[in-house]
């Protein structure tokens, strides 16, 4: 009883550490989408107010608590602070623990981390600028081309899905012009190279179904037109945070359905 006691105290922890994680990270990410758009660096200069330029102390830098602290308004010129801030940080630290929750203290965790640190500004880069940065889809590549070394069955299924997510859109890219971007596909690709290609397919079909559920109804609001390019990188965003947490089920489901 008490090493079960002992066992469980261990896994709250490991899931504090990956939340308290995942909220500094997402402090970072807040600066790479603020300057990845404009192709600034992003360790130089170091974090300031964008308004009035007056560097931060790390104090006005504590995730989420400086934005609460500070009543979400910068402390030297008293402009609002988007709340943008804030929940990215925390978007993060909740991504970071469920990966924890989910795969433990492994490399399958360490993958779907970073493919979350990937996915977060994606997604807020895409729907504030209508691009996923060169940049950012880099990272991740370079970043998650070592972690796939696991195993020879983990490489092959990471090497399939780079190469399967990168193709798929790219051919439709090319069927439909305009249908996707560069960036889109290249998301695509890194996607694949993290989630291997199983779950990558599971991803991409959630992502189709959301993304035409969401562009049909932006256009019955009349928020878009049929010939208005949607951002796809949301959609892809969610179904690969779905897919990662959950797509094994699915899979499981899937084969055992046809093998029965």
């Amino acid at each position: 009883m008490q090493e079960r006691v002992g066992r469980q105290q261990v896994e709250d922890l490991w899931l504090i550490l990956a939340f308290l994680a995942g909220t500094i990270t997402g402090s970072f990410l807040n600066v790479c989408i603020h300057r990845m758009p404009h192709g600034n660096s992003v360790s130089y200069p170091p974090s300031h107010c964008p308004t009035c330029r007056h560097g931060l102390r790390f104090f006005d830098l504590i995730p989420v608590f400086s934005y609460m602290a500070l009543k979400g308004r910068c402390r030297h010129c008293g402009v609002k602070i988007s709340l943008q801030y804030p929940a990215v940080e925390l978007a993060s630290g909740i991504l970071f623990a469920l990966s924890v929750l989910k795969y433990g203290i492994t490399m399958d965790a360490l993958r779907t981390i970073l493919l979350f640190t990937v996915l977060v500004p994606a997604t807020v880069i895409d729907l504030k600028h209508r691009i996923i940065p060169d940049r950012l889809n880099m990272a991740g590549f370079f970043l998650g081309a070592p972690l796939i070394i696991e195993s020879w069955d983990v490489f092959i299924s990471g090497a399939i899905g780079f190469i399967a997510g990168g193709a798929l859109l790219l051919l439709i890219a090319l069927i439909y012009r305009d249908g996707m971007g560069g960036g889109d596909i290249k998301l695509a690709a890194v996607m694949g190279l993290l989630l291997g290609w199983k779950l990558l397919l599971v991803a991409l079909f959630l992502a189709f179904v959301l993304g035409g559920a969401a562009g049909l109804i932006m256009v019955a609001l009349k928020m878009a037109s049929m010939k208005e390019h949607v951002p796809f990188g949301p959609c892809l965003a969610f179904g690969a945070v779905a897919s990662a947490l959950a797509g094994d089920s699915v899979v499981n489901w899937y084969t055992g359905f046809f093998s029965v």
